[in-house]
């Protein structure tokens, strides 16, 4: 008999939890698991940079490298797709393209390539050890890979969004939809 009073019990306690709604954002939610991270990069102008220069502004965050074949290019083009689409909320965001290829990506290559896909579009870059510490906060992996014209880099392809008061908020998979994406920095804007 006590087990199943025990057993009602449990059953009405579980009950009367707060349910769980589905999330509002189309990127997964990471909050809780990168609270810390953080990087120490230079622009093309050569004037290191954190997230905390970006307060106030959504920062999407990508990793990749100029040479990449296909989805860095991919990404940025979708990311300034959904620039296009934010409209003038499009000025409180921020794209960063942090390189993962510092020996070949240099300043001046990064502030001619990440623009180019819209002009608020920044490159970071470090050196080995500055990549390899900023990869790491943001659990990104990275590998040289031989081919027949030098290498390539294997990496993670997933866009970090970073609310405002520089919080890392999601990870939007490689191939998410521009919409989306739109949708989902709308959303945080509506939340600063």
């Amino acid at each position: 008999m006590r087990h199943i009073i025990v057993l009602i019990l449990m059953f009405f306690l579980v009950a009367c939890e707060e349910p769980k709604l589905p999330s509002p954002f189309h990127a997964s939610e990471v909050s809780g698991k990168l609270t810390q991270a953080d990087f120490h990069l230079n622009d093309p102008q050569n004037q290191s940079r954190s997230l905390a220069d970006y307060r106030g502004k959504i920062v999407l965050l990508f990793f990749g490298y100029i040479h990449c074949p296909d989805v860095c290019p991919t990404t940025l083009a979708d990311m300034a797709q959904a620039m296009s689409m934010l409209g003038k909320d499009a000025d409180k965001v921020q794209v960063l393209f942090v390189t993962v290829d510092p020996e070949r990506d240099t300043r001046e290559l990064l502030a001619k390539y990440v623009p180019a896909f819209d002009s608020r579009f920044i490159g970071l870059s470090g050196d080995m050890q500055a990549t390899a510490q900023a990869a790491q906060a943001f659990g990104v992996s990275y590998a040289k890979q031989p081919s027949k014209t030098g290498y390539n880099i294997d990496h993670s392809a997933g866009t970090y969004i970073i609310d405002g008061n520089g919080k890392v908020r999601l990870l939007a998979p490689y191939g998410q939809r521009s919409e989306w994406l739109a949708q989902d920095i709308r959303l945080l804007l509506a939340l600063h």
